[in-house]
């Protein structure tokens, strides 16, 4: 793929992965199969799929790489700027440690005290984007480590980002391969204790799929019995375990790691980000994204013009609309997330 079309790839990937694991979110995966069935369509509202705070995010760091044509503390401030619209647009369904994060930055809280100390999924789920745009390898640590201290400041949470964020920057060229993955991340992982624990159980998570193992049995492995939880060491080996063993086919990698059940709808996002920039999305997925500006046509804008920002250097200042047009479309995605949760509180369990 050319460069564009990585970063298309990322985008549109994520969010279909993203869309598909929504309804699931949260599920254990025995009721989730009881209940919903196979994630091989969308079951968000009446067969058309909506993204969540997942793909929402990636869109405001493609749009803060085009605003900054990837320099860092332009891109920190168009960053800050994007989240903090975010906050105002009235986001359903978005995490603790983001939520308290993104008021710090409405609220205009000195950089060194905006971030929480978490280590949860919300970095990891900006990363794929981060890594299909970047034409070098040197270019992701630093942009990695701007988007995850914005809003957490646990090591763990830049870590997993930064495997992300390599995975997709490998992907690009050629299938994944684990063995070259965790030669490169090792390089780039400074020498701590997290990383250490991070590096140790992606290796297990690469071992794992190349005796053939599935990723639902690797997440009984982990323990993760009621599902991945919004833990970035339990989400991302999770992810990547499903790359490893179907780097060629992003749909079946996808449904997947959907099955495990959990945190569904950010896993699916982030193998979908991952896969998505190197391996095309079969025609159809994209069709029935019931978004308004989130849609195939609106994230290829994106791609379009962060891909070109970066690789000239000439930043584009054209916004990407305006955050308060999004609120009818939350208020509308936030009484469907209501309807799905009055639904789980009936049969079958």
């Amino acid at each position: 793929m050319n460069q564009d079309e990585a970063i298309y790839g990322a985008l549109l990937g994520g969010a279909v992965g993203d869309a598909l694991g929504l309804p699931y979110e949260g599920l254990p995966p025995a009721r989730a199969a009881r209940m919903l069935g196979s994630p091989d369509r969308y079951r968000f509202f009446f067969g058309w799929g909506m993204v969540s705070d997942d793909t929402e995010h990636a869109a405001l760091v493609a749009e803060a790489l085009a605003r900054s044509a990837g320099e860092v503390q332009a891109f920190e401030q168009a960053l800050v700027q994007g989240l903090r619209g975010w906050i105002l647009s009235l986001p359903a369904g978005l995490g603790w440690a983001t939520l308290r994060a993104g008021l710090k930055l409405v609220l205009g809280v000195p950089p060194y005290r905006r971030g929480v100390f978490s280590a949860g999924n919300g970095p990891a789920m900006r990363a794929a984007v981060i890594g299909a745009t970047v034409s070098r390898q040197e270019q992701i640590l630093p942009l990695i480590q701007v988007s995850t201290r914005l809003t957490h400041t646990d090591p763990k949470a830049e870590y997993a980002a930064l495997a992300v964020a390599l995975a997709t920057y490998l992907h690009k060229t050629a299938p994944l391969d684990g063995v070259v993955f965790l030669k490169q991340l090792q390089s780039l992982l400074p020498h701590h204790p997290a990383a250490t624990e991070l590096l140790t159980v992606l290796a297990g998570a690469h071992q794992h799929a190349l005796r053939g193992g599935s990723t639902f049995a690797y997440a009984a492995e982990l323990g993760l019995h009621s599902g991945v939880s919004g833990y970035a060491y339990h989400t991302v080996p999770a992810a990547l375990h499903s790359c490893f063993q179907h780097p060629r086919d992003l749909m079946t990698a996808v449904m997947e790691v959907i099955v495990c059940g959990g945190d569904t709808d950010t896993a699916g996002a982030i193998v979908g980000g991952i896969l998505g920039a190197g391996t095309p999305l079969p025609e159809g997925w994209a069709q029935r994204l019931m978004e308004p500006d989130l849609n195939p046509a609106g994230l290829r804008t994106r791609a379009r013009r962060a891909g070109l920002a970066v690789a000239t250097g000439q930043a584009d200042q054209q916004r990407f609309g305006r955050p308060e047009g999004r609120v009818p479309r939350n208020l509308l995605f936030l009484g469907i997330v209501l309807v799905h949760g009055f639904r789980r509180l009936f049969p079958p369990y």
